[in-house]
């Protein structure tokens, strides 16, 4: 334990940081240029500990069907990208993904995780079954990996609109990257997905403050200083753990 007087009272740590768009904008671009991450490597990071996360939150033994089937929808952007990376994991874990990628971005990068899934074999949907009861019927959960902070797409444009409203009405757990799709980075939004898990990417953004479910953080990785640099004020750690339950 510290006994040094900078921390006079053991038990108290500044409360967690939530961040802004622009705050997460900033941290990815230190990220990317400063520190010389590759994006493939941030990507293929936060996949991984989604994947992680969905394993801790719906383990293998704990689901109601058959068949360990879960239906991973990704967006055109970098949530997207998080998402089919999530989805080769969850394969390699010993669950049934199954992707729906309405609009497939034209990224190389994009492209890459795209091949990499169907190279395992991990069926991609041509549509969404507008039928709620379908998506009830054949997955134990749904992962949204469709809108991020980073996309400026309003939620009602299509096809993203439809999905949503699709997302909505089902009744199966759903886990949303990063933030669920349909919320402001900045607030929480009552039209947006109703998430019992989420996944925070890095850090939290704003939004997250108001979210009640479990709560899981994705971001061991983060250098040191530029944890000081925002006053993140990341919680620890445990273990070798890349991901801690908030």
């Amino acid at each position: 334990m510290n006994q040094g007087s900078a921390d006079p009272d053991p038990e108290f740590k500044e409360p967690l940081r939530y961040l802004s768009k622009l705050e997460a904008a900033a941290i990815e671009t230190e990220l990317l240029t400063d520190y010389c991450f590759g994006r493939q490597q941030l990507v293929e990071t936060w996949g991984h500990a989604c994947a992680i996360a969905i394993a801790r939150a719906f383990p293998l033994s704990s689901l109601s069907k058959k068949q360990p089937t879960v239906l991973v929808v990704c967006g055109p952007e970098q949530n997207g990208a998080v998402g089919l990376v999530c989805a080769r994991h969850l394969h390699i874990f010993g669950y049934e993904p199954t992707i729906f990628y309405p609009k497939r971005s034209s990224h190389p990068l994009h492209q890459d995780f795209t091949v990499q899934c169907e190279k395992m074999d991990i069926p991609f949907l041509s549509y969404l079954p507008t039928e709620v009861q379908l998506i009830n019927d054949a997955y134990n959960l749904v992962i949204d990996a469709i809108l991020g902070p980073e996309t400026d797409l309003s939620p009602e444009k299509e096809p993203y609109g439809s999905i949503l409203l699709t997302l909505k009405q089902v009744k199966i757990p759903m886990a949303s990257v990063d933030i669920p799709s349909g919320w402001d980075v900045e607030e929480a939004n009552a039209d947006g997905l109703r998430p019992e898990v989420l996944i925070s990417l890095t850090a939290p953004k704003k939004c997250a403050a108001a979210f009640t479910g479990r709560h899981f953080l994705a971001g061991r990785f983060l250098p040191y200083d530029i944890q000081k640099k925002y006053e993140l004020n990341l919680p620890q750690y445990p273990g070798t753990d890349c991901l801690t339950q908030l």
